[in-house]
């Protein structure tokens, strides 16, 4: 496959949100995906399905900045409203369904959704699931694997801030994200290794590929942070869906600024092993803002590292225009994290306003203080 690498300018910004569709009033899954495209009428680079008829794919065109990349998630949340109210459902940005049914499930009839229902059997047909993806573009192959590893390297820190799913089938997983255990039931997802350059990883992803037998599509590897050459980015993959814009920018921001600083700087001598990344990961998806996680070597409080982190990528990200946002990691972990508003909503209230909240949040509607 030829690599799309420097065929526009490099960190270019794309952000693609998955987000759920529910029925009005009940706010149970509604199969109405089609419907929805249909009314959209928007290209497959702007507004797609996923594998579930429940779910909608919202994408930005590429952009410069993660502000510009809200504005654009705005438009789609705003378009994608209307249209789902058309199908007499709304949008909910969330990384589970809260209450959703197990096996609560209807795949989208598409060969891509066929095959993957072939290569991994029932796990597909548990309960949809939503993610954040953030695509930033890279000049060429090797950058691109430094920029990977970078990265990598940050995944439990943009698992812990992303954090945003605690229920599950209608209970309290006791995890701050049940999405990430449910998704990594799938083979080819979690911690992907740290690379030497390109040449390895096309070696290892042609490897994993054709023991998986989808030698013609790689796109069937999903770790948490791939290379996608096809678009000419780094794709962080693993987030929780956010329900507020507010947060999905600022996260999309310190992506952004965490591959700039890896191509402004020298890579480091040593990466963590890839086994130490993914226990820590699975540290921040449990324990979520109030997680300790792996930091240049030691366990450190994730807010400690969410701030050194910010400060040491700020100058990178204030070259590409995307510092101001950069400022809602701290709004993030100031509040607690999504997973413990949720659940400070649900003891507050029930479950029924948890499920009024993310709906309202997710379309823009004012919700109670």
């Amino acid at each position: 496959m030829a690599l799309a690498f420097a065929s526009s300018d490099h960190l270019t910004l794309g952000v693609e949100e998955e987000v759920l569709l529910v029925e009005a009033p009940s706010r149970r899954l509604a199969d109405v995906a089609d419907c929805v495209l249909a009314e959209l009428a928007l290209p497959d680079t702007l507004a797609a399905h996923e594998a579930y008829a429940s779910e909608v794919e919202l994408r930005t065109a590429v952009c410069r900045t993660a502000s510009e990349a809200r504005r654009e998630l705005q438009l789609r949340r705003d378009a994608a409203a209307k249209a789902a109210a058309r199908a007499g459902a709304e949008l909910m940005a969330a990384g589970l369904h809260p209450t959703a049914e197990y096996g609560d499930v209807e795949l989208v009839d598409a060969e891509r959704y066929r095959r993957l229902d072939e290569l991994v059997g029932g796990l597909v047909r548990r309960t949809p699931e939503c993610a954040l993806h953030v695509h930033v573009g890279m000049p060429d192959p090797d950058s691109a694997i430094r920029a990977l590893n970078a990265l990598r390297d940050n995944l439990p820190l943009l698992q812990g801030l992303a954090a945003a799913s605690p229920y599950w089938f209608g209970f309290d997983s006791g995890l701050a994200s049940a999405r990430f255990s449910i998704v990594r039931a799938y083979p080819r997802r979690g911690v992907p290794r740290a690379f030497r350059d390109w040449a390895e990883y096309a070696e290892v992803a042609a490897a994993v590929s054709a023991a998986g037998d989808f030698e013609d599509d790689y796109t069937f590897i999903w770790w948490d942070v791939r290379a996608h050459q096809r678009l000419g980015t780094v794709e962080v993959r693993e987030m929780d869906a956010q329900p507020s814009l507010d947060d999905a920018c600022a996260l999309a921001a310190l992506v952004h600024g965490l591959a700039a600083r890896a191509l402004d700087e020298p890579p480091p001598r040593e990466h963590p092993h890839h086994e130490a990344v993914a226990e820590s990961s699975f540290r921040a998806s449990r324990d979520g803002i109030d997680a300790t996680i792996l930091h240049e070597g030691r366990l450190a409080p994730l807010p400690e590292v969410a701030r050194a982190t910010v400060e040491s990528v700020r100058g990178h990200a204030r070259e590409i225009g995307s510092d101001a946002a950069l400022d809602g990691v701290e709004r993030i972990v100031r509040e607690g994290g999504g997973a413990a508003r949720q659940r400070a909503i649900v003891a507050a209230d029930g479950m029924e306003a948890l499920l009024d909240r993310l709906v309202r949040e997710t379309q823009g509607a004012p919700c109670p203080s």
